[in-house]
């Protein structure tokens, strides 16, 4: 299987008045977290939170900013969540993408919205 990505929305729901930014995003389902360039950051104007160690691809650890809070919706789903800020392209990691309920198809080679949940995200609360 190859890289996949997807098209999604960012926003920033803290203040309603930035524009949304709509971008490629690589589906990184090695990845729990959403990790954004930090142009991304400066656009949405999003505040840093905290410092979180960040433990890349390649084995080398690096202390980068999480910010946020930070809305992210695809297709009929939306969350809300936090964002590590380093790299050059947008990752949407496992957390989010457990949050808004969507799946990786194989066959299609693309981000889905869960077939078993197709109007509303599901989640397990118990």
């Amino acid at each position: 299987m190859g890289l996949i990505y997807t098209e999604i929305e960012l926003s920033n729901p803290r203040d309603r008045n930035i524009k949304p930014i709509n971008i490629k995003s690589l589906v990184a389902t090695g990845s729990l977290h959403l990790c954004i360039p930090e142009h991304v950051a400066i656009q949405l104007e999003l505040e840093e939170l905290y410092k979180r160690e960040a433990t890349t691809a390649d084995g080398k650890k690096h202390l980068v900013p999480y910010m946020g809070p930070i809305s992210i919706k695809f297709e009929n789903r939306g969350c809300f969540t936090g964002a590590l800020v380093f790299g050059d392209e947008v990752l949407l990691g496992a957390v989010p993408m457990e949050d808004m309920d969507v799946l990786v198809s194989p066959a299609k080679q693309a981000l889905i919205v869960n077939p078993e949940s197709p109007n509303i995200a599901m989640s397990v609360a118990k």
